[in-house]
């Protein structure tokens, strides 16, 4: 990847290093098939403290690990700016499957995403 296509994911990284700043805030979770590549990024603006997110946007990718599409990057930054979030946060891994339960699948697991079956979708460890 090019220095200049980096630059997106640097500036977003850049607002996360920075901490609570204040309202709106940008939360950025990634979501995969496992922990080794991520298929799905999800923003969520939350506009105030106690609001439960007025405005979500998904990215999904079926080829490579979406966290390393410049393009995408741009579109992320491009929406936390567009809500001018003063705050980012982003997941330190990947947090789950990608599907959502009682949107794409019923049930406890998803059958598509064997990985995740008795899981933790914060670390991967397995469930006793």
């Amino acid at each position: 990847m090019r220095v200049t296509e980096e630059r997106f994911r640097k500036r977003i990284g850049k607002k996360a290093r920075k901490g609570f700043r204040g309202w709106p805030m940008a939360t950025i979770a990634f979501y995969g098939p496992d922990l080794s590549r991520a298929s799905k990024i999800a923003v969520s603006i939350f506009r105030f403290e106690g609001d439960e997110g007025g405005d979500m946007r998904t990215w999904l990718s079926d080829d490579g690990d979406i966290r390393r599409d410049p393009a995408i990057a741009q579109e992320i930054l491009e929406f936390i700016q567009r809500h001018d979030a003063k705050s980012v946060a982003i997941t330190d891994g990947i947090i789950g499957c990608p599907h959502q339960e009682g949107i794409d699948y019923e049930g406890e697991w998803c059958p598509v995403c064997e990985f995740w079956k008795g899981r933790d979708r914060f670390t991967g460890e397995l469930l006793p």
